[in-house]
């Protein structure tokens, strides 16, 4: 009797149909909701900035990657997811070279000089946004109010968030425009609703997991309606959900695959935490925003996080340490 033998290869054994490019195409096709109703909102002017970003990510990286003598992989499409969360993180105001700069820094410093796709330890989309805030405080934080399309002039106008922390003054939009999107802020941030369906569709293409999301928006809204400015007020922990880069932040950068958990319960722990660190910066801090420093703070314990929470393994004996 001829001996069967069998053929061992290297792990992996199971291959998904899925790729870099696949999921990639479909972040960018949830982000389109959101991308749309800053150009309505906005007008052209959203579109030419969401434009430029991606623009300048997708080139910056050819050229990085042409020049060090490395496989150019823009077709990929992270760069331009990349290039487009940072769009929409800008207020439809910015200077153009302030975007062009803010996607260098994106892809070139925070992506590419640590070794490219994979291997960035922080989000480089939210890495931008805050060395812009702090290079260009002033033009990061002048915001319009929305003109839905029709409009050529646009009037500067105070964030809600700006407003319920006092350090400006104006009217407060009503919940309902809050929902919809039409109040000042940036590019992508205004329309929850957008937003939401956006992450809905990310969840049914089973994208990313809900628990990020989850835990980030459930922990801030619960210490913000207890220990908030205006304690046990359901209006107020809801502009401040509806408002800001909350549900932006927590959709679909806080999900990040490179720079976030991979275990369930460290998924959980890293959302909690988002949401205890954005709830202190908006009511403690000086920024009456919190979404970026947070998320990217949470960023760097990640491996922390990781180690920490691993599951044993099946029969995994402790040690007898004496």
């Amino acid at each position: 009797m001829q001996e069967q033998k069998f053929v061992v290869s290297s792990s992996p054994h199971i291959h998904s149909e899925e790729s870099v490019s696949s999921i990639m195409f479909d972040v960018l096709t949830a982000l389109i909701p959101a991308s749309v109703a800053g150009i309505y909102f906005f007008g052209y002017r959203a579109a030419i900035v969401l434009l430029t970003a991606v623009v300048s990510c997708v080139a910056f990286e050819a050229i990085y990657q042409y020049f060090m003598k490395k496989r150019i992989t823009v077709n990929d499409l992270s760069a331009a997811v990349t290039g487009l969360l940072i769009g929409l993180n800008m207020p439809p105001s910015i200077p153009l070279w302030m975007v062009v700069i803010g996607s260098a820094f994106a892809i070139v410093i925070v992506k590419q000089l640590y070794g490219g796709l994979g291997k960035n330890f922080i989000n480089p989309a939210l890495a931008a946004r805050c060395f812009m805030l702090i290079a260009w405080a002033s033009a990061m934080t002048t915001y319009v109010t929305p003109f839905m399309g029709y409009g050529i002039d646009a009037v500067s106008s105070a964030t809600p968030l700006a407003v319920l922390k006092g350090v400006s003054e104006g009217a407060l939009p009503s919940l309902r425009n809050c929902f919809f999107g039409i109040k000042p802020g940036s590019i992508g941030e205004t329309s929850a609703v957008m937003l939401s369906i956006g992450f809905i569709y990310l969840l049914v293409r089973k994208v990313i997991d809900f628990k990020i999301p989850a835990a980030y928006i459930i922990v801030f809204s619960v210490l913000t309606f207890m220990f908030g400015k205006t304690p046990y007020d359901a209006t107020y922990t809801l502009y401040h959900i509806l408002t800001g880069g909350l549900l932006l932040g927590a959709f679909f950068m806080a999900t990040d695959y490179t720079t976030t958990p991979t275990t369930p319960l460290g998924q959980i722990i890293f959302g909690a935490g988002c949401g205890i660190l954005t709830f202190v910066i908006r009511q403690f801090g000086g920024y009456p925003e919190g979404v970026s420093f947070s998320i990217l703070l949470m960023n760097v314990v990640t491996p922390l996080i990781d180690r920490y929470t691993v599951p044993k393994k099946f029969g995994e004996v402790a040690k007898n340490v004496r």
